[in-house]
């Protein structure tokens, strides 16, 4: 996929697609938005104005309150690419969200994902 394209991507129409997966696998939209908060910083009223405003990919992460810290604990493959070495910044926070959808998906422990 060209880098630049994800850049422009709308998170509002990506957040139902990541609600439709999780909740395909017997999670929430509470959960999926817990995993969203956690790496983002964004609190559920900051999320909300984010999707209405149907800000694109490049704005939400440049207006995400904090990237948490323990994000550079997320590790593996998605889309084909090794999430730890992906050098574009927000191209690795696309992924690594996608990464705890995946995992949330696959039914993994809160407490991993988040990673605790």
């Amino acid at each position: 996929m060209n880098q630049q394209r994800i850049y422009k991507i709308l998170f509002s129409s990506v957040y139902p697609l990541y609600i439709a997966k999780a909740e395909k696998k017997g999670r929430t939209k509470e959960e999926v938005d817990i995993v969203i908060k956690w790496l983002t910083g964004y609190d559920q009223k900051g999320l909300e104005k984010q999707i209405e405003e149907k800000s694109d990919f490049e704005t939400f992460f440049k207006n995400a309150p904090l990237l948490n810290p323990n994000s550079d604990k997320i590790t593996g493959v998605i889309c084909g690419y090794r999430v730890e070495n992906i050098e574009d910044d927000l191209i690795r926070k696309a992924r690594y969200m996608d990464k705890l959808i995946d995992e949330l998906a696959k039914g993994k422990a809160m407490d991993k994902i988040l990673r605790k």
